[in-house]
């Protein structure tokens, strides 16, 4: 029999939503706002920062990031070379970021110089959704190449979740994919959530995207 202290399990996630809230008050208090991004490896969450970036420039807004990854610094190169502030976090053998490893994120950016920070979390649809990190709106990507069926796999992501992003959209035909049950999918468990349909090859759906990240 397996025995599992609950309680223990109760302590690390209250620290962790302490953490966050530290975060978030710290992103406050020097004006920038926090977005977490998750999903799935080759979702499309760097290509949406490599999107944006550019976007809320020409509204006069400066983006920052925090590129969390298991391993490596791919996704962090291609942050960087838009020219914008941006942190590699590497968890290491952990599968999600946490608040922690965000707050020691958080000491090597100039927060004066952005306005707007994108905190892409560890490609996982599970491990994520249960750390809060300090933002103030949660955005999972989803892709088409993953399945109509991804959504109905994995509704804890989108219950904790404000945003739906279905991106690759043109790929949809050629795998087969229905993105209308994707929708009805996420409806089911999330009645709020609002969802936008993108290709992030070709920038459609971007800028209603934005909107209503800030909003």
């Amino acid at each position: 029999m397996h025995h599992i202290d609950v309680q223990i399990e109760k302590d690390v996630y209250a620290a962790n939503d302490r953490l966050a809230a530290a975060n978030a008050a710290h992103l406050k208090d020097h004006g920038v706002r926090g977005f977490d991004l998750l999903g799935a490896i080759g979702s499309g969450k760097t290509s949406l920062i490599e999107r944006l970036a550019p976007l809320l420039n020409a509204r006069g807004l400066n983006a920052g990031a925090v590129a969390g990854d298991v391993y490596g610094d791919d996704d962090f190169k291609r942050v960087v070379s838009l020219g914008i502030p941006a942190v590699n976090a590497n968890t290491g053998t952990e599968c999600h970021l946490d608040a922690h490893l965000v707050e020691h994120a958080l000491e090597h950016l100039d927060l004066d110089k952005v306005d707007i920070l994108f905190i892409e979390n560890v490609g996982n649809m599970v491990c994520p959704t249960d750390f809060a990190l300090g933002a103030e709106k949660r955005i999972v990507v989803v892709s088409c190449t993953e399945g109509d069926d991804v959504v109905n796999k994995h509704p804890m992501m989108f219950r904790c979740c404000s945003i739906a992003v279905i991106n690759k959209v043109d790929l949809a035909p050629l795998v087969g994919c229905d993105m209308d049950r994707m929708e009805a999918d996420i409806r089911r468990y999330n009645p709020e959530m609002q969802i936008f349909r993108t290709n992030m090859k070709t920038g459609e759906g971007m800028e209603a995207l934005l909107d209503a990240i800030l909003d």
